[in-house]
């Protein structure tokens, strides 16, 4: 179970993958995956408020489509959207030309030009393909707040001890990690706000 991505898949050649934000500054890249969901997004979004801290929501079309509203309240507090497909596809076990449909499907629903893929799982004819109309961004620092086997507490140590400035950091506003994520996040923000750190959206140079 990695919680940092190593440099050497960090540094394969992948199409327009994005894994770190290049920097010396103290600023981190807060990513939500699966959203938007009624309540557990609104109250993200809270918590963000709170430490005001800038994040990049990650939604399924599916979702979006259900919920534009939450879509809208994200945009309206300052954060970036992506796209994160409609259907949630896994891409090693998907055709191209069905994975490409689902993503056209959920931009229709999120503006964006900013792509992650569902598992972070994606072949490189789909990568680069995407990489005509998206730029992937992916992560180096991954919380587990979805896995209900490991506490809030070691979901916010995933994240605390090994991100570094730059570090794109990957969290759920789902309902099945709602209860670890909306434990962890607060005490994420509060200890690495205490270590000087920001945080801010991927940066619009990316996907522009």
């Amino acid at each position: 179970m990695l919680n940092k991505i190593p440099d050497f898949i960090q540094n394969t050649p992948w199409q327009n993958h994005l894994w770190r934000i290049p920097t010396t500054e103290k600023v981190l890249y807060l990513t939500f995956d699966d959203g938007p969901t009624p309540v557990v997004t609104n109250e993200t979004l809270e918590i963000l408020d709170a430490f005001n801290a800038k994040a990049s929501f990650f939604c399924l079309g599916r979702n979006a489509e259900h919920h534009p509203d939450l879509v809208e309240n994200i945009i309206r507090k300052g954060h970036r959207i992506g796209n994160h497909s409609y259907s949630h596809l896994k891409g090693f076990r998907t055709a191209t030309d069905v994975y490409l449909e689902d993503v056209k499907l959920a931009a229709r629903f999120l503006k964006t030009k900013l792509f992650r893929p569902p598992y972070g799982r994606i072949r490189v004819k789909q990568a680069k393909r995407i990489a005509n109309y998206f730029h992937l961004v992916m992560w180096d620092v991954l919380s587990h707040d979805y896995n209900r086997k490991i506490s809030a507490e070691k979901c916010c140590r995933n994240v605390v001890n090994f991100v570094q400035p730059g570090s794109i950091i990957v969290f759920h506003d789902s309902e099945k990690a709602a209860p670890n994520m909306l434990e962890a996040l607060p005490k994420t923000l509060e200890t690495l706000t205490k270590q000087g750190y920001k945080f801010e959206v991927i940066p619009y140079e990316y996907g522009k």
